[in-house]
């Protein structure tokens, strides 16, 4: 059986021309999810779905070879780690207001940067660590989603290589 070379010119070449811009619109949902309706998932959502059109364009064996799962894996460890250690700091600094002040005299200001009251004069930082925890979110969603429909695609039938069951030839 010979493996599929994916779909026509004109699905590859749609997917080539939106797959850059729906990257790019994924992570700006992400970067302003604290401001407008959006955030982490939907962002990471929307750059999945980029990753899923190439599957689609190319088939997994073509798009397996471009997008690594190990980069993958490894980019959801670092969403999920990131977001359980903000989540802890978060915590030691409500301690912290609790039971003493030693964690907001910190040099960064990322839990004690309060902005002012009426017109903002230009803080861009008002949102203290949601940004980054979409940040995160974001990326544990791009990569486990992308992991899952990778391996979902994987078990089509002609489509595994060199696997029991579906060798190509």
């Amino acid at each position: 059986m010979r493996e599929r070379e994916g779909m026509t010119k004109i699905v590859r070449v749609f997917s080539n021309a939106v797959f850059g811009f729906s990257l790019i619109f994924g992570f700006y949902v992400v970067l302003h999810g604290h401001l407008t309706p959006g955030g982490g998932f939907q962002g990471g959502a929307i750059m999945a779905s980029a990753v899923a059109l190439l599957i689609i364009a190319y088939g997994p064996g073509v798009a397996g070879k471009r997008i690594k799962k190990r980069a993958l894996s490894t980019m959801e460890s670092i969403g999920l780690l990131g977001f359980i250690l903000l989540a802890i700091a978060g915590i030691a600094s409500a301690m912290s207001v609790i039971f003493g002040n030693f964690l907001l005299d910190n040099p960064l200001k990322i839990f004690s940067n309060i902005p002012p009251q009426g017109p903002n004069p230009g803080f861009l930082n008002t949102a203290g660590t949601l940004p980054w925890m979409s940040l995160f979110v974001g990326l544990e969603v791009l990569a486990g989603i992308s992991l899952i429909v990778m391996h979902m695609a994987k078990g089509l039938p002609g489509e595994i290589e060199g696997e029991k069951g579906g060798e190509t030839k």
